[in-house]
C-alpha cells in the first residue's frame, strides 16, 4: 500500500517539489524499519514511473543496508541509463527509460564506427558500417546481359553481374555468365551489354574465360575513367566475419544483401564438383539468379570474393571463389591468356593426426608419419601412374619441401607442366621411394 501510494505521488504530473520532499520524507520513516529489498523497489519503482531524475537521501542508518546496491553497479556498462554513486554522500541517483542521459563524445564515436584517436579504430560496428562499404563499390557493380542463341537463332538473355576491377574498363565475372555451352565464340561472338550503376550502357568483349574456375574478364572502353572497386585479400577472413553481396538479381539494379562468413575453405569435392581441387567462401548472404560475377565484399568496401552459385534447396548456403584465387587466375590471362593446371592423375586426400591414427587402427602395415598427403587412386595411363605412384602411398615431400596438403602440392606446382618433380613417398612397412613426375598440361576449358 505504501509503495503504490509514492508510485501515483510521484507519476502526477501537477506535483510540486514540496509535495513530492513530503511524501519521500515520510515513505523514508515508513520504510527505515522495513527491509532492505522493499526500500530498493521504492526507490526504483518511484525513478520509474516519475519519467525524471530523482535524487534520494538515504538516513546514514540504512546505507549499510544497500552495500548490495554498491556491488551491482559493477555488473552493467558506465554509459547504461542506471548508475549508483560510490561515494559515502548517500546519494543514490537513477535513471529512468524514459530519461537517458546523452552519450558522450567517446561513445558517439564508437557507435558511428569512427576512431577514437585518429589512429585506432574502435573496432565496433555503426549504423552506417553497411552503407559505407556497399558505397564504396556499388558504382563499380555493373549489370551483364547476354544474348543466347542457338544456329543462329535469339533464344533468350542470361544475365548476371560484374565488378569493374580498373578504370580502364577491365571487369571481373563468372565465366557462366558471359560464356554459354557451345564456348565464347559462339556464345553472342564474345559480345555482351554492360549497364553501369549511373546507367551508362557499353558493349563488351569477353577476353578471358576460365570454365573450371568459373572466371572471366569483359572489356568495355570509355572515354573517361571508370569507378574501380579495391581487391582486399580473402586469406585473412574467418567464419562469422560480415559480408555483403552486390548484384543485380533478377534484373533488380543495385541490390545488396548481407550475411556472414559460414566456411572459409569449403572444398569442391564437398559441392560434388570433379576436376582439380579447390576452394570456395561459404556465407549466408541472399543470392538470386542474376547475382552470379557480383562482389563478395568486407566491411572495409573490399572485394573478397566473386558471387557464384548457392544451393538450390537450402537456405543461406551461397558460395563465392575467393579474391586470392582469382588474383591468381588473373595473372595466368595475363601471362599465357588462359588457365595452365598441371595434371599429375592421382587422388589425394590430406591426413591429420586422428585420420592417421584411424588408418594405423585398420591397418597395422600403414606407414609412421604424423602428416603427408595420402594417394588412394592413381589414374592409369596419367603421368602419375607413369611415374611409379602406388594407391596407398603417402606423399612427405614435394619437389623437396615437406608438404601435408593438397593445396600446397598445389602451390608448388604452380604453371610448370612438362618439368620433372622429384616426390618423396612413404609405403607400407615404412619404405621411403623418390618417384619423378612430369606433370601434364590439363584443359578444363569447353
Amino acid at each position: 500500500m505504501c509503495l503504490l501510494a509514492l508510485c501515483i505521488a510521484l507519476k502526477s504530473e501537477d506535483s510540486t517539489s514540496f509535495r513530492l520532499s513530503l511524501v519521500m520524507s515520510y515513505f523514508l520513516r515508513r520504510l527505515s524499519h522495513s527491509g532492505r529489498i522493499s526500500l530498493i523497489r521504492a526507490i526504483a519503482i518511484a525513478a520509474g514511473g516519475s519519467g525524471a531524475l530523482v535524487t534520494v537521501h538515504i538516513p546514514a542508518q540504512l546505507r549499510d543496508s544497500l552495500s548490495l546496491s554498491w556491488q551491482l553497479h559493477e555488473l552493467f556498462p558506465r554509459h547504461l541509463p542506471f548508475a549508483f554513486d560510490h561515494g559515502l554522500s548517500g546519494i543514490l541517483p537513477l535513471y529512468s527509460y524514459k530519461v537517458s542521459p546523452a552519450p558522450s563524445s567517446d561513445l558517439q564515436k564508437g557507435a558511428s564506427g569512427a576512431e577514437d584517436d585518429g589512429s585506432k579504430p574502435c573496432g565496433c560496428l555503426g549504423r552506417d558500417t553497411f552503407a559505407n562499404a556497399a558505397a564504396k563499390v556499388g558504382p563499380a557493380v555493373v549489370n551483364i546481359a547476354v544474348n543466347q542463341g542457338l544456329y543462329g537463332m535469339t533464344i533468350g538473355k542470361g544475365l548476371g553481374s560484374g565488378t569493374i576491377i580498373d578504370k580502364d574498363g577491365t571487369i571481373l565475372t563468372c565465366a557462366h555468365v558471359v560464356v554459354g555451352f557451345q564456348g565464347i565464340r559462339n556464345s553472342s561472338n564474345g559480345k555482351v551489354d554492360v549497364t553501369l550503376q549511373d546507367g551508362r550502357t557499353f558493349e563488351g568483349t569477353v577476353v578471358n574465360a576460365d570454365m573450371h574456375s568459373d572466371i572471366a574478364i569483359v572489356k568495355i572502353n570509355s572515354k573517361i575513367p571508370l569507378p574501380a572497386a579495391k581487391l582486399g585479400s580473402s586469406s585473412r577472413l574467418r567464419p562469422g566475419e560480415w559480408v555483403l553481396a552486390i548484384g543485380c538479381p533478377l534484373s533488380f539494379q543495385n541490390t545488396v544483401t548481407a550475411g556472414i562468413v559460414s566456411c572459409v575453405d569449403r572444398k569442391s569435392s564437398d559441392l560434388g564438383l570433379g576436376g582439380t581441387q579447390r576452394e570456395f567462401l561459404q556465407t549466408d548472404c541472399a543470392l538470386n539468379v542474376g547475382n552470379s560475377g557480383g562482389p563478395l565484399i568486407n566491411i572495409d568496401g573490399e572485394v573478397v570474393g566473386v558471387n557464384t552459385m548457392k544451393l538450390k534447396a537450402a537456405d543461406g548456403m551461397s558460395f563465392s571463389v575467393p579474391i586470392d584465387s582469382v588474383c591468381k587466375i588473373i595473372e595466368h590471362f595475363k601471362k599465357r591468356g588462359r588457365v595452365v593446371r598441371p595434371w599429375l592423375g592421382l587422388k589425394m586426400i590430406d591426413l591429420n593426426e586422428m585420420i592417421i591414427a584411424q588408418l594405423k587402427e585398420r591397418d597395422s602395415l600403414f606407414p609412421n608419419v604424423s602428416k603427408g598427403i595420402l594417394v588412394p587412386m592413381v589414374t592409369p595411363g596419367s603421368p602419375g601412374d607413369c611415374a611409379g605412384f602406388r594407391p596407398g602411398d603417402v606423399v612427405i615431400q614435394f619437389d623437396g619441401k615437406p608438404v601435408e596438403s593438397i593445396k600446397e602440392v598445389i602451390e608448388i606446382m604452380g604453371d610448370r607442366v612438362g618439368v620433372p618433380i622429384k616426390v618423396l613417398v612413404k609405403r607400407a612397412r615404412d619404405k621411403v621411394e623418390t618417384l619423378t613426375v612430369i606433370p601434364e598440361d590439363s584443359n578444363f576449358d569447353l
